[in-house]
């Protein structure tokens, strides 16, 4: 346990020795107060990147690479394949997908947490969303 805490003590040092994980500079002419609390400043530094945003274009990182409209195509015409499986649309960008190694074929996902409850059983999601697909595919051409 204590060679475990060496290297991640050493790892720590040497990120904030090379500046990773440090705040950008402050704007000239801008007072630095010192926060009260380690906590008071992760919070300000989340603050100042976008954590209070509430649109997804000014989110922080969590869509920092969403790829450009009409470059990525899924399967199920890019619905996430959990609610596919469960006779529901829901639209994924393809930011996160995952590429079937034994078909070629790309499923995108709405969120990371869709995409690790598919990888637990993959075969059995597919099996039902492709039920429930032909079925919703059926009714919206009626």
């Amino acid at each position: 346990m204590q060679r475990y805490l060496m290297v991640l003590g050493v790892t720590a040092a040497a990120a904030a020795s090379a500046g990773v994980g440090a705040d950008p500079p402050a704007a000239a002419g801008a007072s630095e107060a010192a926060p009260a609390t380690a906590t008071g400043d992760f919070r300000s530094a989340a603050l100042r990147r976008g954590a209070g945003a509430t649109d997804a274009d000014h989110a922080g990182i969590w869509k920092a690479a969403v790829p450009a409209e009409g470059t990525m195509q899924g399967e199920f015409d890019g619905n996430d394949p959990i609610g596919v499986a469960a006779g529901v649309r829901v639209k994924a960008d393809c930011s996160i997908n995952w590429v079937d190694p034994d078909s070629g074929r790309r499923y995108c996902f709405s969120s990371a947490t869709s995409l690790v409850v598919f990888l637990e059983a993959p075969g059995a999601y597919l099996t039902r969303a492709a039920a429930h697909w032909d079925h919703m595919r059926a009714n919206t051409t009626r």
